[in-house]
């Protein structure tokens, strides 16, 4: 994953000077091929001498061009390898994939990952031209004896340009029409995966969906939401309208030495999947050399029984894997008590550890994330505001400094 802070400061370091060289097979001859459907050029291997700061981003432009990369070998800058290889060749080199130098005037094709706030992806697909995707699988997610459908559901994304971080949401485009004859406006869900996607290959998207359920307050009748349900019955090979990426508050921080608190209730959990798989799958820790998490991720996560604990045993075996990492707290609702005897929800955990969660705060370090039902929202900010004043201060004036300095990230409905 391409780091600016990491990048900037790599170069400097001995790592930062080395040369990696890429054998690379299937890619397309220019840009202007890249933008159509072009035969690949399968004849033979590219060499692409790459700088360790660079391997992400050229990785990423490798795959967008068809390429596919077949083995990577350390140079040092001096290396020879068939023959010199000149400062300028190794210019040449990495532009190969780029189709920078292919002709004249020729610009570089915008990278993949974001390395500014200016540099995050957004609206690259809009309603008025969604990107039109396939469904993968469709995988449940509430265990039997559980309440409600909640599904796991994998687009694939390659026929397209959409690119997208960890934090950020898609819009779903439902079919038909409204109850006034107008088509279906889109809805946002936060996505589920991280920037590589769950086969951690560039070509996927992810949601965590739950159907929409309530009782009409006048008809009395079971009403279900219109997109929840159209996405949650959804079967592979189905085409689904995309829009976005969209969002810039729940972005996961670059420091891998951060603290981040995670509260989420049901189907909020879906960003927080997405930065614990980049902070501990091994996949995604190769995928991101220049992001090794080393700080600690607390998750508190409210839902209403235990086969609804949403990607539990991912998250188990997380917390097995990285005991001293990370943390995963739980509020059952309908199977614990609160200390006053009622029923255990999410700020009921946040009250119990509140000591703890707000002298981690007093670390500039550590980032505050919040994601689900809105209504829990005035329970945490209750639990903190009595710590707070323990230690003297105004809970809503800090909060307001916090919000300022980036570290409190709201995401509710």
């Amino acid at each position: 994953m391409y780091n600016s802070n990491a990048v900037g400061s790599t170069a400097n370091t001995a790592s930062g000077s080395r040369v990696f060289r890429y054998e690379v097979v299937g890619l397309r001859q220019n840009s202007q091929t890249d933008r159509v459907s072009y035969p690949i050029r399968q004849s033979g291997s590219t060499f692409i001498n790459v700088p360790y700061n660079r391997m992400n981003e050229v990785m990423q432009q490798i795959t967008r061009l068809g390429g596919k990369i077949v083995s990577i070998q350390p140079l040092d800058a001096d290396s020879k390898i068939n023959g010199n290889v000149t400062p300028e060749q190794n210019e040449t080199a990495v532009k190969v994939e780029t189709g920078e130098g292919n002709q004249p005037g020729a610009k570089k094709k915008p990278m993949t990952q974001a390395k500014a706030k200016t540099d995050i992806p957004v609206n690259i697909y809009r309603p008025n031209s969604p990107f039109v995707g396939r469904v993968i699988s469709n995988e449940p997610l509430v265990k039997e004896g559980g309440i409600g459908i909640c599904q796991h559901v994998k687009f694939d994304i390659s026929a397209g340009d959409l690119r997208y971080l960890e934090g950020q949401s898609i819009g779903i485009i439902p079919p038909g029409t409204d109850k006034n004859g107008k088509p279906e406006k889109l809805r946002l869900y936060s996505i589920a995966s991280t920037r590589h996607g769950d086969d951690v290959d560039d070509k996927t998207v992810s949601l965590c969906v739950r159907q929409l359920e309530y009782t009409h307050p006048e008809t009395k009748e079971t009403v279900y939401g219109v997109c929840s349900t159209y996405l949650t019955h959804l079967k592979p090979g189905d085409e689904i309208k995309i829009t976005g990426p969209t969002g810039k508050e729940m972005l996961l921080p670059e420091d891998p030495d951060a603290k981040v608190i995670m509260l989420a209730t049901g189907t909020g959990i879906a960003p927080f999947r997405a930065y614990l798989w980049r902070m501990f799958k091994d996949n995604e820790k190769a995928a991101n050399p220049d992001y090794q998490f080393k700080g600690l991720a607390w998750l508190v996560f409210g839902v209403a029984t235990t086969p609804n604990v949403l990607y539990k045993e991912e998250l188990e075996e997380i917390q097995a894997k990285y005991p001293d990492n990370f943390r995963v707290t739980y509020a059952i609702s309908r199977e614990q008590k609160n200390p006053e005897g009622g029923r255990m929800y999410i700020q009921h955990r946040v009250a119990e550890h509140a000591e703890e969660i707000y002298k981690l705060l007093e670390d500039e370090k550590t980032h505050v994330y919040i994601c689900g039902l809105k209504g829990m929202e005035d329970g945490i900010d209750a639990a903190l505001s009595a710590e707070a004043t323990k230690e003297g201060k105004d809970w809503k004036v800090y909060q307001r400094e916090l919000k300022k300095a980036g570290r409190w990230h709201v995401e509710t409905y």
